[in-house]
């Protein structure tokens, strides 16, 4: 289970760290595009097994940030 990138951009800021749980609806990234902050939240529950993409990179729409592993 991988949340996505919604659009291109920068990451700006990593929320979370492997092995931390997250829920629905929590913000796990923040990316940066045309000068603005745009928070990406978890579509589902689960956790942390990877950050694919680190503070500082360059993604493209719909690049994996961050793999989750499904809640129980």
């Amino acid at each position: 289970m991988d949340v996505r990138a919604p659009m291109s951009g920068t990451v700006w800021k990593v929320l979370v760290r492997p092995g931390e749980r997250v829920e629905t609806g929590q913000e796990v990234v923040i990316l940066e595009s045309m000068k603005m902050e745009i928070p990406v939240a978890a579509e589902f529950a689960g956790t942390v097994e990877a950050i694919v993409k680190g503070e500082g990179e360059y993604v493209d729409e719909g690049e994996v940030l961050v793999r989750l592993a499904p809640a129980p």
